[in-house]
């Protein structure tokens, strides 16, 4: 069990997405689903204990048989569920998900209300989040009362005891009952977080501005601050922090399925933050783990599923050497080819 010092705890949802049996098509007309866990909270916390972090998992599950999986694979991946409560009352949240012939990803959500709405203060496990070195969290846990006031209370316990507070909104626009809610909700906590990652369609629904250049980047960054990021898909990350900013590409791979690349960027990210925190101070470290996070996410893009996807250390370490030798092979190849032409 991990000590406070390296301990990511992870808040939220957990629940079970239904996947189509065939890819592009819509869910009226998939001819069958495959069901697969799911929740970014939780992908995040087993991102951490795959990479071999002590990661945590607070969040309510339904007393059903789908609960209790949910609760039996973050044991499985080596998450602490100390923070797993169950309501007898409601079922375990259900999600059919699919990505369209047209690209597009459409979604029909089962929860009115699941049991991770249902989640209060009272039901905390306050000794666990104490113990975090990093709190993480989305925005899905502020749609409803009464888990909103129980995700409210848990980062302040979380700040009051020393961790970092990590946001990613992770926006799901058919779970909110408006654009303007959603957009005032998510935005009623950013002040508090100490290191905030979005992605750039996140970026141009907060700002209204269909841009990922620098000036409308900084409309969401706030002065108490460590690190803002924007994700970029294939094309990699900007980050912004108090005394400087740049952008680290990604690792080109052929992608399969970008369920959870986000969650195990998020994973990876913390997980080398909380091993050194002056990361966050340090230009060349920072860059050094965003390249980590950005190959786990990579990694995760090349095979179907979030969870089954995730990388260990071994093997993100095994693709950035390899993908760096590539292209250590790619400009020897290319010198050598321009001193043919010189002698030519």
């Amino acid at each position: 069990m991990a000590g406070r010092s390296e301990l990511v705890v992870s808040f939220g949802e957990m629940l079970i997405d239904f996947v189509p049996t065939v890819a592009g098509v819509s869910l009226a007309e998939a001819p069958a689903f495959v069901k697969a866990p799911g929740g970014a909270p939780a992908n995040v916390a087993i991102a951490v204990a795959r990479l071999g972090g002590g990661a945590a998992f607070v969040g309510k599950l339904g007393d059903d048989e789908f609960g209790r999986m949910l609760a039996a694979i973050l044991r499985d991946n080596g998450v602490d569920d100390g923070g797993v409560v169950f309501d007898a009352g409601a079922r375990t949240a259900l999600a059919f998900v699919t990505l369209r012939a047209d690209g597009e990803r459409e979604f029909m959500f089962y929860r009115n209300p699941s049991a991770d709405m249902l989640l209060t203060h009272a039901e905390l496990n306050v000794e666990l989040i104490k113990r975090a070195a990093v709190f993480h969290y989305g925005s899905i846990s502020l749609i409803a009362e009464p888990c909103r006031s129980a995700h409210l209370r848990a980062m302040e316990i979380a700040k009051e005891a020393g961790a970092l507070l990590s946001y990613d909104p992770n926006l799901r626009e058919a779970l909110w009952p408006s654009r303007e809610e959603a957009r005032t909700k998510i935005l009623s906590i950013w002040d508090q977080a100490d290191i905030v990652k979005v992605s750039e369609v996140e970026l141009e629904f907060l700002t209204g501005i269909d841009s990922v250049e620098d000036d409308v980047v900084m409309k969401l960054w706030r002065p108490t601050m460590k690190l803002l990021l924007v994700t970029l898909g294939d094309q990699g990350c900007k980050y912004y922090a108090r005394d400087f900013r740049g952008a680290v590409p990604s690792y080109k791979v052929q992608q399969v399925d970008t369920t959870g690349a986000g969650d195990a960027f998020v994973g990876a990210l913390l997980r080398r933050i909380v091993q050194d925190p002056s990361s966050l101070q340090d230009q060349k470290k920072l860059e050094e783990a965003i390249k980590f996070a950005n190959a786990c996410g990579a990694i995760t893009a090349t095979k179907k599923g979030a969870i089954p996807s995730l990388p260990t250390e071994v093997e993100v370490l095994k693709l950035m050497e390899m993908l760096e030798a590539w292209k250590y092979c790619d400009a020897v190849m290319l010198l050598e080819s321009q001193v043919d032409e010189d002698i030519e």
